[in-house]
C-alpha cells in the first residue's frame, strides 16, 4: 500500500511539473513577442479612425451641418433667369379690310429678383431649429463615439482573455494527456484498476472539450475584434484599468451622467428644436412681403407687329397676409406643441436612463474589483490545496483522481479569475462612459480628435459651390 501511495505522489509531482513547464514557455513565448504586441490604446485610436459606424455617423453629421445654411437662403435673394423663343404665324384683319400676315420668330430673355423682407420671422426661427439640430447631431455623435470605443475595448479584452483560457486549456489538456498515460502503464502493472483509467480518460476529453469551446470562443473574438478594430488581433498587452478617469463616489458619477452624458445633452437639444418649431409653424398665420425687381428684352413678340422689340424694367413690393388655409397652419402648431410636450417626456425620461446606468455601472465597477480580490484569493488557495492533495497522495492518503480534481479545481479558479480581470477592464470604461467622458480627449489617444465644428464653419455661410469641404 505504501509503495503504491508512492507511485501516485511520484506522478501527482511529475504531472505538476508538466505544467509548471508548460506555463514557463507560454510566459516566455509572451515576453518575446512583447515589442511587437499592441496595447489597448493603440486599438482604440485605430478604432476611433476607421470604425465604418463611427465614420457613417460623421457623414451623418456633415450632412446636417447642410441644414443651416439652407435655413440662412431664406435671408438671401432669390434669382431666376428665363428664356423663350419659338415661332408664330401671325395673320390681323385691319378696318379697311386688308391683311396683314408674318411669320416670327419671337424670343424673350429677362431675369427676376425676388428678396423676402418679412415672413413671420420664419426664417430666422428656423435657422435657430438648424443650428439647435447641429448641437444635437454632435452630441449624437460624441454618443456613438463612447459606444464605439467601448466596443472596442470590450472585443480587446475578450480575445486577451479568450487566449488566457485557450493557453489554460492547452495546459489542462497536457496534464491529463499524461495522467492518462502513466495510468495506464500503472493498469498493465496491476498497481490500480480499470476505473481509475476510466476516469483518468473521462477527464482528458472532458479537457479536450473545453480547449474545443475556448478555441471556439477566441475564433469568434478574433472576428469581431477585426470588425471593430479594423484588422486582426496580433499579441495583446494587457488592458489597464482607467481608474483614474473615474468618480469618487456614487454621488459624483450620477451628477456627471446627468449634466456631461452626451444622450442627455442631446435630448436638451431636441427640447429647445421642438419649442422653436413652434414659432416656425406659427408664421404661416402671419403676413409676408416681398420685393421683386426684373429686367427682360423681347423680340418680335408682338402679335399685332406694331412693334418689334420691348425693354421692360420693374420693382414692385407685395404683401400677402393669410385669412384662412382651410385649418392647415392651426393644425401644424398644434402639432409642433405636441411634439416639444413630448420632447421634454423624452428628455426626463434619457435623464432617468442615465442615472440608472451611472448607478449600475458604479455598483458593476466596485463588484468587479471585488471579484477580481476573491478570485486571486480563490486560486491562491487552489493552488496551496493542489500542493497539499500531492503530499497526501505521495502518503498513501490520496488517489490520482483527487490529484486530478484539486488541479481541475485550480484551472477553473484561474478561468474565473480571467473573466474577473477582463471584466474588471470593461466595467472601469463602462463607468466613464456612464459619465459621458470615454473620448479622444480624456483618454490621451494619439490620434487627432474628430472636431465636428470644423465641417461646420466651412459650409455655414457657402453661398454656392456643389462640392463638399472634402472634394467630393
Amino acid at each position: 500500500m505504501v509503495g503504491r501511495a508512492a507511485r501516485v505522489g511520484h506522478v501527482a509531482r511529475r504531472v505538476l511539473r508538466t505544467g509548471i513547464c508548460l506555463g514557463v514557455v507560454i510566459c516566455v513565448a509572451f515576453a518575446a513577442a512583447g515589442a511587437q504586441a499592441e496595447n489597448l490604446p493603440d486599438a482604440l485610436a485605430k478604432a476611433y479612425q476607421t470604425n465604418p459606424q463611427l465614420n457613417a455617423e460623421r457623414a451623418r453629421q456633415r450632412a446636417t451641418d447642410e441644414g443651416v445654411p439652407q435655413a440662412l437662403a431664406g435671408y438671401r435673394p432669390q434669382i431666376v433667369a428665363s428664356l423663350t423663343a419659338g415661332l408664330q404665324a401671325v395673320r390681323n384683319l385691319l378696318p379697311d379690310n386688308t391683311v396683314q400676315s408674318a411669320n416670327l420668330k419671337p424670343w424673350t430673355i429677362g431675369v427676376t429678383v425676388t428678396q423676402t423682407l418679412f415672413n413671420g420671422f420664419k426664417t430666422a426661427n428656423s435657422v435657430r431649429v438648424a443650428e439647435l439640430q447641429v448641437s444635437s447631431g454632435r452630441e449624437a455623435l460624441r454618443n456613438v463615439g463612447q459606444g464605439v470605443l467601448l466596443d472596442a475595448v470590450t472585443v480587446y479584452t475578450n480575445v486577451l482573455a479568450n487566449q488566457s483560457l485557450v493557453s489554460a486549456q492547452r495546459s489542462n489538456v497536457a496534464f491529463l494527456r499524461e495522467t492518462l498515460g502513466i495510468t495506464q502503464k500503472r493498469l498493465n502493472a496491476g498497481d490500480v484498476t480499470p476505473t481509475d483509467t476510466a476516469q483518468a480518460e473521462a477527464r482528458l476529453n472532458r479537457g479536450l472539450a473545453d480547449l474545443n469551446a475556448a478555441e471556439v470562443a477566441l475564433a469568434i473574438s478574433q472576428a469581431t475584434y477585426t470588425q471593430v478594430i479594423g484588422n486582426a488581433p496580433t499579441q495583446l498587452n494587457l488592458a489597464e484599468t482607467v481608474d483614474r478617469y473615474l468618480p469618487r463616489s456614487r454621488d459624483d458619477a450620477i451628477g456627471l451622467a446627468f449634466r456631461e452624458h452626451p444622450a442627455v445633452m442631446a435630448a436638451a437639444f431636441d427640447v429647445d428644436v421642438a419649442s422653436t418649431s413652434i414659432r416656425v409653424a406659427e408664421s404661416s398665420l402671419m403676413p409676408t412681403i416681398t420685393m421683386q425687381g426684373s429686367v427682360s428684352r423681347s423680340k418680335q413678340s408682338d402679335p399685332t407687329l406694331g412693334t418689334f422689340g420691348t425693354d421692360q424694367a420693374s420693382i414692385a413690393g407685395q404683401l400677402n397676409q393669410p385669412i384662412y388655409d382651410g385649418g392647415m397652419a392651426a393644425s401644424q402648431t398644434r402639432q409642433a406643441k405636441e411634439i416639444s410636450a413630448q420632447s421634454r417626456l423624452v428628455l426626463d425620461q434619457v435623464r432617468n436612463q442615465a442615472r440608472t446606468a451611472a448607478v449600475g455601472a458604479w455598483v458593476a465597477n466596485e463588484g468587479a474589483k471585488v471579484a477580481v480580490s476573491a478570485s486571486e484569493s480563490e486560486v491562491r488557495a487552489a493552488t496551496v490545496a493542489l500542493q497539499g492533495v500531492q503530499r497526501e497522495a505521495a502518503g498513501g492518503q490520496r488517489t490520482t483522481v483527487d490529484v486530478l480534481n484539486s488541479q481541475q479545481d485550480l484551472i477553473l479558479a484561474k478561468a474565473r479569475l480571467i473573466g474577473a480581470q477582463r471584466d474588471r477592464v470593461i466595467a472601469s470604461y463602462t463607468l466613464l462612459s456612464a459619465i459621458g467622458r470615454l473620448d479622444v480627449k480624456t483618454l490621451g489617444l494619439n490620434t487627432p480628435d474628430y472636431l465636428p465644428e470644423v465641417h461646420y464653419h466651412q459650409v455655414r455661410d457657402a453661398w454656392h459651390g456643389l462640392r463638399t469641404p472634402s472634394g467630393q
